[in-house]
């Protein structure tokens, strides 16, 4: 396996992803800098300059900028194989479909995990310019922040999953993309329902709010219990992954 998603970084090690993962990134800090004079109006809800700082950026992310940036992953990682008909190749390899669709997703939690360590080094970059421009300090301790972005990037597992589900059953890109993109606009109405952990494209976003109400005091609660949102969770995920592992390279196998 190690070996596979070896292979499938090479793959890609001449395109463009890293540069499409990083300038969402550059994107959302950018405003956050010039307008760190507002995290200044938000201590009326209790929350310190620094911690909404924080927050703001990360909910941006959450939102739409991270699920995003997956859900074009997903169909540049599907589309490696469809080039010069490269997927006929690998299937003529005594190289198991499953194998080479799970090497796949993992090299997609992969560069999602590098999209978030862009998020965090951009995140010190921009506190520090904020905190030069503002004459305060911005900068969190290196702990929350890295607790905060690894609870948003283990939150996404499930929705990767269902992502890459999509990318393989959906063989054309466009409508791929469409419905990945389409299944993100909903989180902010689902995370606000008594079902949200049914709906995997929110749970980044519930994380991001639930801290954020924990960290405005007057705010209230927003919590996120783990029961049934982990075995809910679990679930989506191994569904998800199998429905791909079955459906990975089938319309060419049958040609």
């Amino acid at each position: 396996m190690i070996t596979m998603i070896d292979i499938e970084r090479q793959k890609i090690r001449r395109s463009k992803i890293l540069l499409i993962l990083l300038i969402p990134i550059v994107i959302l800090w950018i405003p956050m800098i010039i307008n760190a004079d507002t995290n200044f109006n938000m201590q009326e809800e209790g929350i310190l300059p620094e911690d909404n700082f924080l927050v703001q950026s990360f909910l941006g992310l959450a939102w739409f900028m991270f699920p995003a940036s997956l859900v074009i992953g997903t169909v540049l990682l599907n589309q490696t194989e469809r080039g010069n008909h490269g997927i006929l190749k690998m299937l003529s390899l005594p190289i198991s479909p499953a194998k080479l669709c799970m090497a796949k997703f993992i090299l997609l939690l992969l560069l999602a995990a590098i999209q978030m360590a862009m998020m965090v080094l951009c995140y010190y970059l921009s506190a520090a310019a904020a905190s030069s421009a503002e004459d305060y300090s911005f900068v969190q301790d290196l702990e929350k922040v890295l607790k905060l972005a690894g609870s948003v990037y283990l939150a996404a597992v499930p929705m990767a999953a269902v992502f890459w589900m999509i990318a393989v059953c959906v063989q054309t890109p466009v409508f791929s993309v469409g419905i990945g993109l389409a299944a993100i606009v909903p989180s902010v109405l689902a995370m606000n329902t008594r079902i949200w952990f049914a709906y995997p494209m929110c749970y980044p976003f519930r994380v991001v709010t639930a801290r954020m109400h924990e960290l405005a005091t007057h705010m209230g609660t927003f919590p996120c219990e783990l029961l049934p949102w982990v075995p809910t969770a679990a679930i989506i995920t191994f569904v998800c992954l199998s429905i791909a592992c079955v459906r990975f390279g089938q319309a060419e196998r049958r040609g």
